[in-house]
């Protein structure tokens, strides 16, 4: 069975909320199993995320505070990640999470909703 690339694509959500506030709710387990997760266990850079029945493990690569979080699935064979980026546009203060993730070609739609979903339920925890 032949791999297939995956498709690195960007979104983009405004948030209302300070920088330290949101990389609060990106960054932790209690902040991330909030809304990304049902529950979110860490040792170290070592992060484990629980959904249902379901459990995905996952590596912090980097970390930049009050601005990015990028983590890589640990099952993952290629060079994929998803990253959760904190960006604040200079002209009117507003704050965006950009989220940058990977999916096949036929399962790029799906991924998407599933990210906006979850970033529905960040929005409706922040107000």
């Amino acid at each position: 069975m032949k791999m297939t690339e995956k498709i690195k694509y960007h979104l983009e959500f405004v948030i209302k909320s300070s920088p330290s506030l949101l990389f609060n709710y990106i960054s932790t387990p209690s902040g991330l199993e909030q809304w990304f997760a049902d529950n979110v266990k860490s040792r170290g850079e070592q992060f484990i995320f629980i959904w249902e029945n379901s459990e995905e493990h996952a590596t912090l690569i980097h970390k930049k505070n009050n601005h990015s979080v990028k983590f890589k699935w640990d099952e993952a064979e290629d060079d994929t990640f998803f990253e959760l980026r904190i960006q604040i546009d200079d002209l009117t203060q507003d704050i965006a999470l950009i989220v940058t993730d990977f999916a096949d070609e036929d399962e790029l739609d799906e991924a998407k909703l599933l990210w906006e979903t979850q970033l529905g339920n960040l929005h409706a925890i922040i107000g």
